[in-house]
C-alpha cells in the first residue's frame, strides 16, 4: 500500500512537527513519515491499521488532520490546487487582520501613555487591547490551550500564558502589543520558510502545460501534457521549452539543460539523443518521441526527491530538537521560580515578580532556535538541486563536509565513457596511399558492432569502398575482400596468429598499450598496413576536478577494472597520484574499507549497479551522469545530474558552508536568548522587547539560512 498524504492545518512550525513526531513514536507499524511544514502536510507510510492509529494519535494531542485531496498533474508536477489557493487567500486575509490588530495595540499603548488616568479612558484602552488580542491571538490561544490540555509546553502555550497573565495583572496594552507582534512575526517567518521550501518547486513552472502533438494525418494539435501518450511525437520549436522527456527523432538543435543538469552551456542534440522536460530549445525545430509521462519526467522526479529529502532530519536538527525539549521546560520552571520566590527571597513586589516571570515565558519560546536548522538545510538542498546536484537528505548534506577521500570510477566519471579513435598511422608495409588504406579500414570497421570498430569507423573518413565476403573472427577482429584482396582488421592476437608480428611492431604496440590504448591493425597477406589506436579519453574537466578535491583536503583515488597500465595512463592525464586497476567488485569493496580505515570517511562514485557493494560500504554514494535514470536516483545518496566530476568538490564546499551557517544560526538564537534572559532577571527587559528579540532572532536565522540560495544558478562549464 502506498503512503497516504494528510493535511495538518495547525502544523506551521518545526516545533509542532517535533511534537507530532513524538506523539507517533509509540505507534507500531509505521514504516516512514514525511513532514512538509511549508505545505502543512504529512505522508504516512504504514498499513491501514497503523495509519488509523497515527491519525488518532495526532488528533489526541489537539491537531486537526484531514486526508489530502487527489491532485491531477497539469505539468511535470501538481498544478495549483484549491488547497494552495485557499492557503494564499488565508495568508492575505491574515495579514490584513494582523495589521489591524497591530494598529489597535498601538492605540492601546497610546491611551496608556498619553490619556488621563480615568475610568472611561481605562475602559476604552482595555476594550481596544482586548480587540487587538482577539484579532491576533485566536489561533495562538486555540493551539496553546490544546497543548496545555495535553501537558505540552510549546511556543503557543507559552505565549498564551504570558499574554493572559499580562492582561490579568493590568499590563493589557503590553499584552496586546506582544500578541500582535508575535502573530506578525509568525506570518513573516512562515513566508520566509516557504521561500526556502519552495525554492526547488519553482522549477515546476519551467515545463509547459501544453504540447504540440503529431496526429495520424501528419497535422499538429495542441494538447495538455497530462493527456499525451507515451511514444507520441511532440514538436519543439526554437525558443520553446521541451514539454516532456523524450528522444529526438528529427532535427538538430542546442538545448539549454540548466534546469535539470545545471549546465550553463547548451548541449547539442540530434536524432537518438535524450531531452528533458523544462529544458529550452535554442535553435532548430525538433521532433521528440515521448518516453515518460508528464508526472514522471526527470524534472518531476528531481523535485519529488528533493521534497522527500526536505522531510528528513539532519543530525544538527535532531540535536536542536532534543535541546529545545530540555530548554523550554527549564525556562518555564525558572519563570515559576521567579514568580513564586522573587518576593520571598529578593523582596520584589508580587506584580513585579509576576511580570518578570511573564517576560521569561516569552523568552522561553524556542522558535528561532528550532527553525534555524530546517531552513538552512532546505536552502542547502535547494541550492544544490539548482546546480544539478541532487542530495538525498540533510544527513548526507551534513556528512559531505567530513569526506576525506573520494573513490572515483574510471569509465564515465574520469573519462568520457566511450572509446574514440585517438591516432592512426601507416606501417612500413602499407605503401604510400594513405587515403586508400583509410577507406579500406573504414569499410571493414563499419561492418562490425564491436565498440572499438565503431570508434574506428566514426573517426575515419566515410567509407567509399565496396567490400564483400565479410566474416567475423571471434575475439580477434573482422575479415573482408576488397578488389579481390583479402584484408583483416583485428587485435594484436590476430596479427600474431597470422605470423605477421616483428620486434619493431611489438615495441610500437607495447608503447600504445602502456598508454592505455586499445590497438587494432589492418593487414593483408603481405603484412600489417596500418595501426589504429582507440582510447577512452579523459574529460576536459577531470583534471580541474581532481585539483579542486585535493585543494579541499580530499584524497581522490581511481578504482577500475581495467588493467594497471591503462589505469596509470589515465591517472597521469587526470592528475591523479593514486590509481588502482584490475579490481573486481569485491576488490573495490575492500579498497573502500581500506580508505575508510586509513584516511577517514570515504565517498564512492559509480553507476549504482555494478559498484553496488562499494557504494553501500561508502559513507556517501555518488551517482554520476544520472539524468533520466531511475536506478541511479534510487541507489545513490548524492546524484550528479550531468557527468561533471567538479560537482563532487562543489558538494563538499556546499556542505561546509551549510554546516557553518547552521552553527552561526544556533549561536545567534541562543546568544540573543541568553542576553534577554539576563536583562529580564535584572528588570531591564519588557515583554514587547522580548517579542521583538524573538522575532528578530527568527528572521535573522531565516535570512542567514537563505544566503545559501544566493548564486545557486548553473555552474559555468
Amino acid at each position: 500500500m502506498r503512503a497516504q498524504r494528510f493535511r495538518i492545518p495547525a502544523m506551521d512550525c518545526a516545533s509542532e512537527e517535533s511534537e507530532i513526531r513524538r506523539a507517533l513514536e509509540p505507534v507500531t507499524g509505521i514504516r516512514g513519515l514525511g513532514f512538509r511544514v511549508g505545505e502543512r502536510s504529512l505522508h504516512i507510510d504504514a498499513p491501514a491499521e497503523a495509519t488509523q492509529a497515527a491519525v488518532a494519535a495526532i488528533r489526541n494531542i489537539g491537531f486537526e488532520i484531514h486526508a489530502w485531496p487527489e491532485i491531477s498533474y497539469q505539468r511535470t508536477g501538481p498544478a495549483k490546487t484549491p488547497q494552495s489557493e485557499l492557503h494564499q487567500h488565508d495568508a492575505a486575509d491574515g495579514l490584513t487582520r494582523l495589521l489591524a490588530s497591530l494598529a489597535l495595540a498601538v492605540a492601546a499603548e497610546g491611551l496608556s501613555f498619553f490619556a488621563p488616568d480615568t475610568l472611561p479612558f481605562k475602559t476604552a484602552g482595555l476594550v481596544i487591547a482586548g480587540a487587538a488580542i482577539a484579532l491576533a491571538g485566536f489561533g495562538v490561544f486555540k493551539k496553546g490551550l490544546a497543548a496545555l490540555l495535553h501537558g505540552r509546553l510549546n511556543i503557543n502555550a507559552l505565549m498564551s500564558v504570558a499574554v493572559i497573565g499580562a492582561f490579568v495583572i493590568g499590563q493589557w496594552p503590553e499584552a496586546a502589543m506582544v500578541m500582535a507582534l508575535y502573530a506578525i512575526a509568525e506570518l513573516i517567518e512562515a513566508r520566509a520558510v516557504d521561500r526556502a521550501r519552495n525554492a526547488i518547486s519553482g522549477l515546476l513552472a519551467m515545463a509547459p502545460e501544453q504540447a504540440s502533438v503529431r496526429q495520424a494525418d501528419g497535422t499538429w494539435v495542441q494538447q495538455p501534457v497530462a493527456a499525451v501518450a507515451l511514444d507520441a511525437i511532440v514538436r519543439v520549436r526554437p525558443g520553446e521549452r521541451v514539454p516532456m522527456d523524450g528522444v529526438v527523432t528529427e532535427g538538430s538543435s542546442a538545448i539549454d539543460q540548466a534546469p535539470v543538469t545545471g549546465e550553463s552551456i547548451p548541449v547539442d542534440k540530434g536524432p537518438g539523443d535524450a531531452v528533458f522536460a523544462g529544458t529550452i530549445n535554442t535553435s532548430g525545430t525538433l521532433a521528440v518521441r515521448v518516453t515518460a509521462a508528464a508526472s514522471n519526467s526527470t524534472l518531476a522526479r528531481i523535485i519529488h526527491a528533493v521534497e522527500q529529502a526536505q522531510g528528513s532530519r539532519a543530525p544538527t536538527q535532531r540535536f536542536v530538537d532534543r535541546f529545545a525539549t530540555i530548554y523550554t521546560p527549564a525556562v518555564f520552571v525558572l519563570a515559576l521560580a521567579v514568580a513564586a520566590l522573587g518576593p520571598w527571597l529578593l523582596g520584589w513586589p508580587w506584580l513585579t515578580a509576576i511580570y518578570k516571570a511573564l517576560v521569561l515565558l516569552v523568552i522561553a519560546c524556542p522558535c528561532a532556535l528550532v527553525i534555524s536548522t530546517p531552513v538552512t538545510v532546505v536552502s542547502g538542498l535547494a541550492a544544490a538541486a539548482r546546480r544539478g546536484i541532487l542530495i538525498k537528505g540533510g544527513v548526507h548534506l551534513e556528512q559531505a563536509r567530513l569526506i576525506k577521500a573520494v573513490a572515483l570510477d574510471k569509465t564515465g566519471t574520469i573519462t568520457e565513457g566511450k572509446p574514440r579513435l585517438v591516432s592512426w598511422s601507416m606501417l612500413p608495409s602499407g605503401g604510400a596511399d594513405g587515403a586508400h588504406i583509410e577507406h579500406i579500414a573504414a569499410a571493414l570497421a563499419a561492418h562490425s558492432d564491436h565498440p572499438v570498430s565503431r570508434a574506428i569507423a566514426d573517426g575515419l573518413k566515410p567509407n567509399r569502398i565496396d567490400a564483400k565476403n565479410f566474416s567475423a573472427l571471434a575475439g580477434r577482429g573482422i575479415e573482408a575482400e576488397i578488389d579481390g584482396t583479402a584484408y583483416v582488421l583485428g587485435n594484436h592476437r590476430l596479427i600474431e596468429d597470422r605470423g605477421q608480428c616483428s620486434p619493431e611492431l611489438e615495441a610500437t604496440l607495447r608503447a600504445h598499450e602502456d598508454a592505455g590504448r586499445t590497438v587494432s591493425l589492418l593487414a593483408s597477406k603481405d603484412g600489417p598496413l596500418a595501426l589504429f589506436a582507440v582510447a577512452d579519453t579523459v574529460k576536459p574537466s577531470s583534471r580541474q576536478a581532481v585539483a579542486e578535491l585535493e585543494a579541499l583536503g580530499v584524497r581522490p583515488v581511481m578504482l577500475t577494472g581495467d588493467n594497471q597500465a591503462t589505469a596509470d595512463a589515465i591517472a597521469r592525464e587526470a592528475g591523479l597520484s593514486d590509481a588502482r586497476g584490475n579490481l573486481l567488485p569485491e576488490d573495490k569493496l575492500a579498497a573502500i574499507r581500506t580508505l575508510q580505515a586509513a584516511v577517514g570517511p570515504t565517498a564512492m562514485t559509480g553507476d549504482g549497479i555494478n559498484d553496488a557493494p562499494a557504494l553501500a560500504q561508502a559513507d556517501i554514494g555518488v551517482a554520476m551522469g544520472a539524468a533520466g535514470t531511475d536506478i541511479a536516483m534510487e541507489a545513490a545518496d548524492v546524484v550528479v545530474m550531468n557527468d561533471d566530476l567538479r560537482r563532487i568538490a562543489e558538494t563538499v564546499r556546499l556542505s561546509r558552508r551549510t554546516h557553518a551557517v547552521l552553527w552561526q544560526n544556533i549561536a545567534l538564537a541562543l546568544g540573543i536568548k541568553a542576553v534577554f534572559l539576563v536583562l529580564a532577571l535584572l528588570g531591564s527587559a519588557t515583554m514587547w522587547m522580548a517579542v521583538f528579540a524573538d522575532m528578530g532572532a527568527s528572521l535573522l536565522v531565516v535570512g542567514n539560512g537563505l544566503r545559501l540560495l544566493r548564486g545557486a544558478g548553473p555552474r559555468e562549464a
